[in-house]
């Protein structure tokens, strides 16, 4: 036998011990009427699936690995990333094992699913991109996303992506991207249970204003110190909010939050994520024309 057939032998040996190790912790969701979709064990009685493949808030159940069925509850909804966290009637589960790394583009990967009674499916492929923050159909933002060129294929949205070891590198779901599937990576998938097991929903922060991008003349970009083209100019303040607190004004230009440069909309909007709720965050603002930081403590977005 030839050291390449060696070589194929051994990589497809590996990807089924991965489809194997990371099935066990894959579940069947039956939230809805057509056919049912796919979640990961996040803990030994929480299942994360996508929010769109949970259609109803009674009669929830999912099937496991041994096929056995449970009833579950809805412990939390984030339809702006478009997660579910399910509750099973009792604990009986192991846990998918998470990566601790972010995926890479051409790292080779695996979607599961669970769409059925007939045991787990697969599809393989590579990470094609990595990217973010991008708005999504239901009015979020996504941070962070991957985008693979595996087949998606019925009821794979809520099933997990995975490495070579079957470690959990993301989601996988078809409802934040018009239809289209991407990945949300695991980090940012198990940040988001961890509140939903917590709060029932997501916290955002809130500074309390409205803004709109301007562009940095090439005398403010001196004053700055860095070649940063655009900024968030303030054109409203609420009275009693954050950032009135912290001294913010109508006029001023955001241009870095905690020192990292802000230059859309959507990149203040990641900063302001419900780890930065409660804490003072620098913001540094050109106020008459000359830089200036101030301290504000980010609130909870109602």
């Amino acid at each position: 036998m030839s050291s390449e057939s060696n070589l194929f032998t051994a990589i497809s040996s590996q990807m089924v011990q991965a489809v194997e190790k990371a099935g066990e912790s894959t579940v069947l969701v039956n939230g809805r009427r057509r056919i049912p979709a796919s979640g990961i064990a996040y803990a030994s009685d929480l299942i994360l699936t996508a929010d769109h493949v949970v259609e109803r808030d009674e009669d929830v159940s999912i099937m496991l690995a041994d096929g056995t069925t449970l009833a579950a509850t809805i412990a939390g909804r984030d339809p702006g990333n478009d997660l579910a966290l399910l509750r099973a009637e009792k604990s009986s589960f192991k846990p998918a094992e998470k990566s601790d790394r972010d995926a890479r583009v051409g790292e080779l990967v695996l979607a599961l699913g669970r769409p059925s009674q007939e045991g787990i499916e697969a599809s393989f492929g590579i990470v094609s991109a990595v990217g973010g923050p991008v708005r999504t159909g239901s009015g979020g933002l996504l941070e962070h996303y991957l985008r693979t060129d595996v087949i998606p294929f019925p009821g794979f949205s809520g099933g997990p992506l995975i490495d070579a070891e079957g470690r959990v590198v993301g989601l996988n779901t078809s409802g934040l991207a018009h239809g289209m599937s991407i990945t949300i990576p695991a980090a940012l998938a198990w940040l988001d249970a961890e509140n939903l097991a917590k709060y029932g929903y997501v916290k955002r922060g809130y500074l309390g204003i409205r803004s709109q991008l301007v562009a940095l003349s090439p005398d403010l970009r001196k004053a700055l110190g860095r070649e940063q083209e655009q900024g968030l100019l303030l054109v409203s303040v609420e009275t009693g909010s954050p950032a009135e607190a912290g001294g913010l004004i109508v006029g001023d230009i955001l241009v870095a939050v905690e020192g990292q440069p802000v230059t859309h909309h959507d990149e203040l909007m990641v900063y302001l994520t419900g780890q930065a709720i409660g804490k003072t965050t620098s913001i540094q603002v050109l106020r008459g024309g000359q830089p200036l930081t101030v301290s504000v403590t980010v609130g909870e977005r109602k």
